[in-house]
């Protein structure tokens, strides 16, 4: 009995993007550089970000991990509205940018940061698990409304805290690798 074996050309490779890493794996991560002068903000706003930071690790320290989930969903939209100000052409012809009623793309100001995580990744800025860890980062963020903490019952934990450092620290060492990607 005779085996055949045949082979059928491809007009693609697709890549199963779904493999997240676990928790550990995206927390034993790291990173050299975290400079948020890098990424190439106006130069204010790079500082305030760039101060932020060093609040968010002071606050860590500090065992302040409500505080440290807040600032780091805040700092990432900060950053994510400053490139999205500086390359408005990328951010608004991405086919995730959020639309108003009449199909028209929203103001960046409408935007959530639920938006700029995802045109984030549909432009390249960011990996595929960096988006899902930065909408767990979103989600934890918005307790931010003590109605909704207290609904909840969540009360913030070291470990949450870390991720949450951990999500913002990728997210800032994946922009400074592939800004200079999008054109201006």
């Amino acid at each position: 009995m005779a085996l055949i074996l045949g082979f059928a050309k491809l007009e693609k490779i697709e890549i199963d993007e779904t493999a997240t890493p676990t928790e550990d794996e995206f927390l034993k991560r790291e990173f050299s550089n975290i400079s948020i002068a890098e990424i190439g903000l106006e130069s204010d706003l790079s500082d305030i970000l760039q101060q932020r930071i060093k609040e968010i690790e002071q606050c860590f320290s500090a065992g302040a991990y409500l505080s440290v989930i807040l600032l780091a969903g805040s700092t990432l939209e900060g950053i994510l509205l400053g490139l999205a100000k500086k390359h408005p052409q990328q951010f608004n012809s991405s086919k995730k940018a959020p639309k108003d009623t009449s199909g028209k793309v929203k103001k960046f100001q409408e935007w959530s940061l639920n938006s700029f995580i995802d045109v984030a990744r549909d432009i390249n800025l960011i990996q595929h698990d960096t988006e899902k860890f930065s909408h767990s980062l979103r989600e934890f963020r918005n307790y931010i409304h003590p109605f909704d903490q207290r609904r909840s019952g969540f009360n913030p934990r070291q470990h949450t805290a870390k991720i949450c450092l951990q999500v913002l620290k990728t997210a800032i060492h994946e922009i400074n690798e592939s800004v200079s990607n999008i054109s201006t």
